[in-house]
């Protein structure tokens, strides 16, 4: 056999729904449409391509949520991505629906690590050896029970709990596939950037390990990271860009002999069209149209979430509507439940639903004074700061804190314009998602909460809260982001 031969693997991640293009001057951005037209237009050219993506094809548009994944399914299979794995939101609409929407896929979806608790047995194929021009190339998936938290609603499901598991799960899929003369070896993760340069560090060189291609972070990099003889890469978030190795293999060593990567924009100069994908998402669309075309509400002007661990508009908003609807105290509203950068002037139940997908119930806990600042203290720590895709929350009005983070110290934390004491106690909403993770997120067990006073459920969907006060508000503002000031 030749021993050198070139491969050409394409990688997305974080899809979220992407499907539609945009303007931006003369060029026309992403879309599912001209995703599907460059992966065409590259199968075409070269003659070894493996399209693959790193987790979440879900979430974030309203035609995924009005189908509940099985139009995502239908648009990714015209596309035909080669392998996929999971990512955290693949779960949101249920593990057993999941395991549904894998039979309407015409793709293999790997995972080494979704388990039942019982048996230990594995919900999906743990890994894809895929066969192409007479290379071998093992796929792998991995996610963390730290991402999955999601999970936590599935009382029989099991994952890894850490990047230290994920490896001897590699290691052990590794040492029995090697005797078949395995070409070249990729992790597909869905864990974070940072996770995966973690990971990469803690694989033994001996068990093959060639590329990692993660997700989770929506890390956008300008060339891979080298870690421990592995190339980790990510491609950001969406349909805008995408990945691509071109790689030179060495089959008689079993790596990379040279390689090449690059993140491309998808835009209107050098992606055709997939004009018959986008019927199939018109199609879709033209439902969706009709059912979530009202207007809600009109603000006073456009406002934004712009990043997801500062205060933000709609963070306040969101926030200030659940507290003030649902008798609360404080709410600490999850900033990772706002999916979309700006909203308005003008808010129909489609741009609502697509900015706020995740229709959780919320659960009203007890705090004192003291646990609310370690809560608020823990969710300020230095990984929320330095790429680990920690949990952060956008805080209700009432609430003013001041947060040194070279001291790790409050320079005032009040409530009502008085400073918090130790002794005082409040009644805090959480959407259910960060009420079941509430020791990620906040450092805190449900069992020392439970004994100020009982959890209480108040409204078993916060979306239809928010849309039924904006219905009755009109010309809603946000004044002021002075609620959260970190130094």
């Amino acid at each position: 056999m030749e021993r050198y031969k070139k491969l050409t693997i394409l990688h997305s991640n974080d899809l979220h729904g992407d499907f539609f293009s945009e303007e931006n001057g003369d060029e026309v951005i992403g879309g599912a449409s001209r995703l599907s037209g460059y992966v065409s237009k590259v199968r075409k050219e070269e003659k070894n391509v493996i399209y693959a993506i790193a987790g979440d094809m879900f979430r974030g548009n309203i035609i995924d949520s009005e189908f509940q994944g099985i139009s995502t399914i239908e648009i990714m299979n015209s596309i035909a991505p080669d392998i996929v794995t999971v990512g955290n939101h693949e779960t949101d609409y249920g593990l057993a629906h999941l395991l549904f929407l894998e039979k309407c896929a015409k793709f293999p979806i790997i995972n080494a690590n979704l388990f039942v608790k019982t048996n230990r047995a594995r919900l999906f194929k743990p890994f894809k050896i895929i066969e192409i021009d007479g290379m071998k190339i093992l796929f792998i998936g991995v996610v963390t029970e730290a991402v999955l938290a999601n999970a936590k609603n599935e009382g029989l499901i099991g994952t890894f709990v850490d990047v230290s598991e994920a490896a001897e799960e590699v290691g052990r899929i590794c040492n029995t596939y090697n005797a078949i003369d395995i070409d070249y070896t990729v992790l597909l993760t869905h864990i974070g950037f940072e996770e995966d340069k973690k990971l990469a560090e803690l694989l033994d060189p001996a068990w093959g390990v060639d590329v990692i291609i993660g997700g989770h972070s929506h890390t956008l990099i300008e060339k891979p990271e080298v870690v421990n003889n592995i190339l980790v890469v990510q491609a950001g978030t969406g349909t805008d860009q995408i990945g691509r190795f071109d790689l030179v293999i060495d089959t008689k060593k079993n790596c990379t002999h040279e390689w090449k990567w690059k993140c491309l924009s998808i835009n209107s100069r050098n992606c055709p069209r997939d004009k018959k994908l986008e019927d199939l998402i018109n199609s879709y669309k033209g439902q969706t149209d009709m059912k979530y075309g009202r207007v809600v509400t009109r603000f006073k002007r456009e406002l934004t979430h712009p990043d997801r661990y500062q205060e933000t508009e709609l963070g306040d908003l969101f926030a200030d509507i659940l507290m003030d609807s649902l008798g609360l105290d404080i709410m600490l509203l999850g900033s990772g439940s706002i999916r979309k950068e700006q909203l308005g002037p003008i808010v129909t139940l489609q741009e609502l639903m697509e900015i706020f997908p995740y229709d959780d119930s919320i659960h009203m806990v007890t705090a004192t004074g003291k646990q609310l600042k370690h809560m608020i203290k823990h969710m300020l720590r230095d990984e929320a700061f330095e790429g680990d895709h920690t949990e952060f929350y956008q805080l209700s009005k009432g609430l003013h804190v001041e947060y040194n983070r070279k001291k790790h110290e409050f320079g005032h934390f009040q409530f009502d314009g008085k400073e918090v004491k130790d002794s005082d106690t409040f009644r805090i909403g959480l959407q259910k998602y960060h009420y079941l993770n509430i020791e990620d997120g906040f450092g805190i067990t449900i069992k020392e909460l439970e004994e100020n006073a009982k959890v209480r459920i108040l409204a078993t969907s916060c979306r239809d809260v928010i849309e039924e006060y904006m219905s009755s508000n009109q010309h809603l503002d946000v004044e002021t982001l002075d609620r959260l000031i970190i130094k």
